[in-house]
């Protein structure tokens, strides 16, 4: 697990390989994984967009990005948290993910971001 405390907001992170598979002749390696937001600050934080980088050991990069979290803008009040699991598909059987999530503050009504740590992504039949 990997964990990173930024304005107050604490970032935790587990990881899992689901598996491999082939699609359109290539092999895909799946991973999960399950991110915790803890809100440790005074105020109450509302997680908008989030921005992703996902690299594999073949020098790929996937940037994504969008609004939310699975579908969802969760309000996060002080000492309460939000965990969601998701997942990414890898063309190789090792890779990372890193990024941020861009909140407001309901008190300052200030947007900030919160550093989403890196983490590594690991086909279990390839770890030594």
């Amino acid at each position: 697990m990997v964990q990173q405390v930024t304005k107050g907001i604490k970032i935790s992170v587990e990881t899992n390989f689901e598996g491999s598979f082939y699609k359109n002749y290539k092999i895909q390696y799946a991973f999960g994984y399950t991110v915790t937001i803890e809100n440790q600050s005074k105020d109450s934080v509302q997680l908008n967009a989030r921005h992703w980088e996902i690299l594999d050991a073949l020098n790929n990069v996937e940037v994504v990005a969008g609004e939310g979290v699975i579908g969802k803008k969760p309000v996060i009040k002080p000492g309460e948290s939000h965990t969601y699991t998701s997942g990414c598909l890898l063309s190789s059987p090792f890779g990372a993910m890193q990024g941020f999530y861009s909140m407001i503050n309901f008190t300052t009504t200030k947007k900030f971001d919160v550093t989403i740590p890196t983490f590594k992504l690991s086909a279990t039949f390839a770890v030594n």
